[in-house]
């Protein structure tokens, strides 16, 4: 990996040669550690793609599935292919914050006096599990607030980093909401990407079944180091993103919003409040991702449309006739993308 590319005054930071070198890199080690997941994990390519995607992003993700797709599985799987660290909780009502972030206890220090010492929890290291994570009490899934914004932990007046990179992939079950407590509105914010867990075709739980009842796993291998995925995440904030492509981002989060004046007829009707500028910010960073997997060197509108859906999905807050109506959020997202013009359409 070049640790010092060539820079010059354009702005995605890097000369064409450099940048080209690079997207090439990327594409061959994006798709290195699809082939080694895949060996673990039957089907999902398009689930798999959108994980790694808001990774290698920086952001965190939302998995939501009925139970036994192996969303589990999948995050496991991950943090083997990309050599990270590996934590989970398992949410449950009466799971505490000192459970998740750590908390001090009483032990020997070196001279062998009795001393407080903090017992780091499970949110120290690289890729956090949070299983159903609407199960567990709004009090502790406060507690995971500070962990997804800030990267640390505050305990007892005391600041903890978290290691770099820190990730945090949730799941939470659509159907059983007894017993649930449904994540609020500023937590749900903080995840980049809301993605839906499909259930495996007849041909795919065939091959589920024949590699999953056997004695043995697929022994999985570290696709690539920690400086090097480091080194990717800042290779995406180089690509660029022209004006108008930034403006249309910016109007489809408007355009989520109720007598915003560009709305859809459904947005009116059934939303209560849209998407915040974390949606843009995460519409931008997953298109540029999208676009070097592309080959390209700038972003396009192929790019934006593409990780509309996940970025927003969960940012929508419907009103109670939305509710009652049980809509789809994804067709409400689906008529904002149709009623935006694009910046060609507006340029005719």
């Amino acid at each position: 990996m070049n640790s010092n590319p060539q820079k010059d005054p354009t702005p995605s930071g890097y000369s064409p040669e450099v940048l080209e070198s690079r997207i090439g890199e990327f594409q061959n080690r994006f798709q290195g550690l699809i082939d080694e997941i895949q060996r673990a994990i039957v089907g999902y390519d398009q689930l798999i793609s959108d994980v790694l995607v808001a990774i290698f992003s920086q952001g965190h993700v939302l998995l939501e599935g009925v139970p036994g797709l192996g969303k589990t599985y999948l995050v496991n799987v991950l943090s083997r292919v990309l050599g990270l660290t590996f934590g989970r909780v398992q949410c449950t009502p009466d799971l505490m914050p000192a459970d998740v972030v750590g908390t001090h206890i009483v032990g020997d220090d070196e001279s062998g006096r009795r001393a407080f010492r903090f017992e780091k929890g499970p949110v120290f290291h690289h890729l956090l599990l949070v299983d159903e994570i609407n199960r567990a009490t709004p009090k502790t899934q406060s507690a995971l607030l500070e962990t997804m914004q800030e990267r640390a932990v505050t305990v007892g007046g005391e600041r903890f980093e978290l290691p770099a990179p820190f990730f945090v992939l949730a799941t939470q079950n659509p159907l059983e909401m007894e017993g649930t407590y449904p994540l609020p509105e500023a937590q749900l914010d903080r995840f980049f990407f809301k993605l839906h867990v499909p259930f495996p075709a007849a041909a795919e739980m065939v091959e589920i079944t024949r590699r999953t009842t056997k004695f043995t796993e697929p022994e999985l291998q570290a696709v690539m180091t920690g400086e090097e995925f480091i080194g990717f995440q800042e290779l995406l904030t180089h690509v660029p993103v022209a004006d108008p492509l930034l403006k249309y981002a910016a109007e489809l989060v408007l355009a989520s919003h109720p007598q915003d004046g560009k709305a859809a007829t459904p947005v009116d009707r059934f939303v209560s409040y849209g998407a915040s500028p974390r949606g843009m910010q995460a519409i931008i960073r997953g298109a540029r991702a999208y676009c070097l997997l592309a080959g390209r060197t700038a972003v396009s509108i192929d790019d934006i449309k593409r990780v509309a859906m996940p970025s927003l999905r969960h940012r929508l807050i419907l009103n109670f006739e939305g509710e009652a109506e049980q809509v789809n959020v994804d067709d409400v997202i689906g008529q904002i993308l149709d009623s935006v013009p694009t910046p060609a359409k507006e340029a005719a």
